[in-house]
């Protein structure tokens, strides 16, 4: 493991994505208080985040501070779910959940033993497959620092109940369905001329990859970037690739810009390159995985 990977002997560690581990550690630890501040969670996020809290035998004895931002632009775009909310506040009879209408912090604090700081929220991208940034902390006179920072800042926002939040969850279910269908609406109502729009707007963003680096140029990178973190199998590597670069590797499509193909063949544009890689001695395969180099 990489020792700025985040150790119980190092104060300060580097939080690199994917951080779950790392955020599942931390769940694990408190005995007497838990913070959890961010503006976004989704419910599956959120399920995830209960089942590793019931797994600390003390958790009912803790007393969990969740602070929020309840947009209604976030909860009807899908980043801020309700219901995911709620479950927590059934579960934990000791949770307190704070609406901060200026909360953008990203921030989880597990006792006085160790703090988190992150670009994450609590959601599938925020936890896994966006890239996201961020330092764990195990000093304990900054943990608490941390603490009492947002535990003052918490006494300026406006506790929201478990009725409220379930209730609330109800009745902005139906305007979430009405939101998308106005959506649809909407895109329906523009038509042809919104769609051919936004396709010259994505050529125009896929003519940015076009002078810069070629295909082959930026899969290379990307390559010994992922394995430089370990070996990897082909079919581990591919995810790993089209997080980082959905614009060249969508299945959806195949474009031609500027002479460079863009779209379902970023498979096959991954094989060249890693082909290459090897011809080159930067990296090897061993049969099953590949491997980066020394230089």
């Amino acid at each position: 493991m990489d020792p700025m990977q985040g150790t119980e002997d190092s104060p300060l560690s580097l939080l690199k994505n994917p951080w779950e581990s790392q955020l599942s550690e931390l769940l694990s630890l408190p005995r007497q208080t838990l913070l959890l501040a961010c503006p976004f969670i989704t419910k599956p996020v959120a399920d995830w985040v209960s089942q590793r809290l019931t797994e600390n035998t003390d958790i009912q004895q803790v007393q969990i501070l969740f602070l929020t931002n309840i947009r209604m632009e976030s909860v009807l775009a899908g980043v801020l779910e309700l219901e995911g909310l709620a479950q927590l506040g059934r579960t934990f009879s000791r949770l307190c959940l704070v609406h901060m209408p200026s909360l953008h912090a990203k921030v989880y604090v597990a006792d006085e033993q160790y703090a988190i700081i992150t670009s994450g929220n609590l959601t599938g991208g925020g936890l896994r497959g966006n890239y996201e940034y961020g330092v764990g902390i195990r000093t304990p006179e900054r943990v608490r620092e941390i603490r009492r920072d947002f535990e003052a800042y918490a006494r300026l926002g406006a506790p929201v109940s478990v009725e409220d939040i379930t209730s609330l969850a109800q009745e902005v279910g139906g305007l979430r369905k009405e939101y998308r269908t106005r959506q649809r609406e909407a895109i329906t109502i523009a038509g042809k001329k919104f769609a051919g729009q936004l396709r010259i707007a994505q050529d125009r963003v896929l003519r940015f990859r076009a002078k810069g680096k070629s295909n082959q140029a930026i899969f290379c990178g990307t390559i010994e970037y992922l394995l430089s973190r370990g070996p990897l199998r082909t079919v581990e590597l591919h995810p790993l690739i089209q997080q980082i670069h959905p614009d060249i590797c969508d299945d959806s499509i195949d474009r031609v810009i500027d002479g460079l193909s863009f779209g379902k063949k970023w498979k096959h544009h991954v094989r060249t390159a890693q082909q290459a890689l090897k011809r080159d001695g930067r990296i090897s395969f061993d049969g099953e995985k590949w491997h980066l180099l020394p230089t």
